[in-house]
């Protein structure tokens, strides 16, 4: 059993198989050359071969720590997977997008009210391009033989805005080929490049001699079969590439410590002062890497009777020693119950950064790598850092297994883990706690007596609800901008975290678990499970889970999707009045809310008896008429929570008599007697 469920060394993908029993994935371990078979004979039905084997990276990389510029090579290996010929070649380079303040992503809805006026000259980024070449050498090795052909296109090349025009945007770069290159054609492209390293912004960069360095190379762009590059200028959203095998050489100075993509397949000392690392990993579709003289290295192995084993390293800040075994925990569930519920993790092994203070790198996905982030002062039941690992660590699946296009559909990965990443916690972390830090934001206070849901809509309700900023179909990078919240603060920025952040993450969450509970646990764990196996390296969209929902639910959802993916509307039902006359009772329930979704209306008389009602939600009221003599105690709508996306549940029930005031009088006492405490702190140290 042990030996079936190891992985070669290097990053080899070891096949699975799953099969559903009792509402779980029961995994089966194959060998790593019967693990390749069992790959595209699983996935070959539902999609093509082009994810797999699309697009390899060579890059031989050098850190220079003194002037922060990353001087690499690298050689792409790219078949051409459209059905036409392609004529050009476009690349990312994403780290123009902090060359200056003029580019699209730092003018865009998320960022623009950013403040650079304290940036210095060396604090900003780039990406330079050296040298540039492409050999075309046909599509059959005799072919290639007689016609080899290296075109140099160094310089022949020009930065587009296919999203924009912002002419100040260089985070794209086209590249015309000499002769179009033909259907399922070879080439191989030469790319020198000089990447600047910028000071921490959006999860990379430097802090001190702490480096967090994501897509930091030259990235090719996603060719589509019509033959249509899908590479987006980087505006306000994540990412999008092919799958891949990476092989790098990463060197730093010696004495570093290094954490990447894939598995450590070799180490050499140079004779100038240096170590170079060599990463290697298949199947993925990105290459991250970290390095730090301060790292404490810890190793756990993840096993479990059904899935397979998990080889995890931590590299731990030395401020955070103690917290390994909480990290651990938390990587620990996120595979076990992501596996059970959706799937298996295939790669042999991964690793969880803990970022440096203030490196603004923490909570982020890579394949195989990923960041968590805590605290000094960090108390259990706090959730943290088991909510950030959990969630990062969940994006394996989601973002590193099915891929999906975050630069269009961000929400097929976020949306779907911050779902995943909920469930998870209230199985494994809960209670968790209210957490107030103190002192500038120092010393935190836990608050037992106030627990957290992980998963509600709070602060999400009123006219100005944020679900309202755009509609959720609408492509990614073209969401709407942050709200300015003059019912806050008046006269002051204080403004929300935009359409974006919203239509990505809480309602896509909230979208998924009320589903969850209306079509019960047992068939939406199929289709997710389903929606997993079937799109695992497949880069679906929403159509694809739609049908998915359609096919296991057999029941035609559409009416859901318009209220939800394709409006902005909210919902919201309420108790409105509560009527006796004698032995006549009425309730009249109220749908407030734009949005409509059938719920349950629960009656309690005083002896206990209850009516339980059904309604499709679609008019605007509806009354209920009892003749009975026993006066009614409660009203609630929606009685089992079904709809998580109701905007204010405060307005669900109605109670014939309000509750004790001894609670309010209790809690007013505690917080007396803690403020007392406060201030006889401060007064001490005076």
């Amino acid at each position: 059993m042990t030996d079936s469920r190891e992985r070669n060394s290097g990053g080899q993908l070891s096949g699975i198989s799953s099969v559903e029993k009792e509402g779980k994935m029961e995994i089966k371990c194959l060998s790593s050359v019967q693990g390749r078979v069992w790959l595209l004979s699983v996935f070959l039905p539902w999609i093509m071969l082009g994810p797999l084997l699309a697009t390899d990276y060579q890059i031989q990389a050098r850190l220079d720590t003194d002037t922060k510029i990353i001087q690499g090579t690298a050689t792409i290996t790219w078949i051409n997977r459209a059905s036409v010929p392609v004529e050009d070649l476009r690349f990312h380079l994403y780290y123009n997008a902090w060359r200056d303040a003029q580019s699209s992503f730092l003018t865009s809805n998320r960022v623009s009210m950013t403040d650079f006026s304290d940036w210095k000259d060396d604090e900003w980024a780039y990406n330079e391009i050296d040298e540039l070449s492409v050999s075309m050498n046909g599509n059959s090795e005799l072919e290639a033989a007689e016609n080899p052909t290296s075109f140099d296109l160094t310089g022949n090349y020009s930065f587009i805005q296919p999203d924009d025009e912002n002419s100040d945007d260089r985070t794209v770069l086209r590249a015309v080929l000499p002769r179009p290159a033909q259907p399922d054609e070879t080439l191989v492209i030469k790319v020198g490049f000089r990447t600047k390293v910028p000071r921490p912004f959006a999860r990379t960069g430097y802090r001190g001699d702490y480096y967090f360095l994501a897509h930091w190379f030259p990235k090719l762009g996603v060719i589509e079969s019509d033959g249509n590059w899908n590479c987006h200028q980087f505006i306000q959203t994540e990412f999008f590439s092919d799958f891949g095998t990476y092989d790098a050489r990463l060197t730093v100075p010696a004495g570093w410590i290094v954490g990447a993509t894939g598995k450590l397949v070799a180490k050499d000392d140079n004779p100038d002062g240096t170590a170079t690392h060599t990463f290697h990993q298949e199947e993925v579709h990105a290459f991250t890497w970290t390095t730090s003289p301060h790292f404490l290295e810890h190793r756990k192995r993840f096993e479990h009777p059904s899935l397979p084993a998990v080889d995890m390293r931590l590299l731990l800040m030395p401020d955070h020693a103690g917290q390994e075994k909480r990290y651990f925990r938390a990587t620990e569930a996120a595979l076990r119950l992501y596996g059970e519920w959706f799937g298996a993790y295939p790669y042999g092994h991964v690793t969880v950064v803990d970022p440096a203070y203030k490196s603004r790198s923490g909570g982020m996905e890579y394949p195989t790598l990923f960041t968590g982030g805590s605290r000094w002062l960090s108390p259990e039941g706090s959730g943290s850092p088991e909510g950030v690992t959990v969630h990062e660590c969940g994006h394996q699946f989601w973002f590193g297994l099915v891929a999906n296009n975050e630069f269009e559909h961000a929400w097929l990965d976020e949306g779907f883990n911050t779902y995943s990443t909920g469930r998870v916690m209230e199985k494994e972390f809960s209670p968790r706690y209210l957490v107030r830090r103190y002192l500038d934001d120092f010393v935190p206070v836990l608050f037992r007596d106030l627990q957290q849901s992980p998963r509600s809509v709070a602060g999400l309700g009123g006219n100005r609800s944020e679900l309202k900023l755009d509609i959720m179909s609408k492509p990614s990078w073209q969401s709407g901008p942050a709200a300015f919240r003059r019912d806050v603060d008046p006269g002051s920025r204080v403004y929300s975290g935009g359409a974006y952040g919203v239509n990505s993450y809480t309602k896509p969450a909230m979208m998924l678990q009320t589903l969850e509970r209306y079509l019960g646990w047992e068939t939406f764990q199929r289709i997710m499970a389903t929606y997993f196996e079937r799109y695992s390296f497949g880069h679906p969209g929403p159509e694809d889970y739609f049908n998915t929902v359609a096919e296991i639910s057999g029941q035609d959802l559409q009416w859901f999707w318009d209220e939800t993916f394709n409006s902005s509307d909210v919902f919201d039902y309420a108790v409105d009045s509560v009527v006796s006359h004698g032995n006549r009772k009425s309730v009249v329930i109220r749908r407030w809310g734009e949005a409509t979704f059938p719920v349950q209306v629960r009656v309690t008389f005083e002896n206990g008896d209850q009516v339980l009602e059904s309604w499709d939600g679609v008019d605007r009221w509806i009354r209920y008429s009892y003749s009975r003599p026993e006066e009614i105690q409660t009203v609630e709508v929606d009685p089992s929570h079904v709809l998580a996306l109701d905007i204010n549940r405060t307005n669900n029930t109605w109670l014939r008599e309000a509750p004790s005031a001894l609670a309010a009088a209790k809690w007013s006492f505690k917080w007396m007697i803690w403020l007392q405490s406060v201030l006889e702190g401060f007064a001490f140290h005076i």
